[in-house]
């Protein structure tokens, strides 16, 4: 598929968040909840962006920390520190995953021309 196909299927709703000044975005439909900072459940031999589970109503998701994920300075949590919890597809099977996010911001609606192509 090439890149302008590519964006003109990414238009349209995105919830938006900060990393580190940052704005990044996903895809409204993809977004399950939010959900404010709780205990995570730390598991052993994991990279070090994945901090680990935590179950929410009986499903057990496991949480990435995007700064980590990303490269970005360490923070320590804050008020405004929250978790996303996406749906994604994974290995052919849609799973739940939550992302660490500094704070969420706004849903936009967002246009072909103002999607850049995402970075390998």
């Amino acid at each position: 598929m090439s890149d302008e196909m590519k964006n003109k299927s990414a238009a349209g709703k995105y919830l938006t968040f900060a990393l580190a000044q940052e704005e990044y975005g996903v895809p409204v439909l993809k977004v399950r909840e939010i959900i404010k900072m709780m205990d995570i459940t730390g598991v052993p031999q994991v990279p070090s962006h994945v901090k680990g589970v935590i179950n929410l109503r009986g499903k057990v998701i496991p949480i990435v920390d995007l700064r980590l994920k990303f490269n970005l300075p360490t923070q320590d949590y804050t008020e405004r520190t929250c978790i996303i919890v996406v749906e994604v597809e994974l290995q052919a099977r849609r799973v739940m995953l939550g992302m660490i996010v500094d704070y969420v911001s706004e849903v936009l609606n967002i246009s072909n021309d103002e999607i850049e192509p995402m970075p390998d």
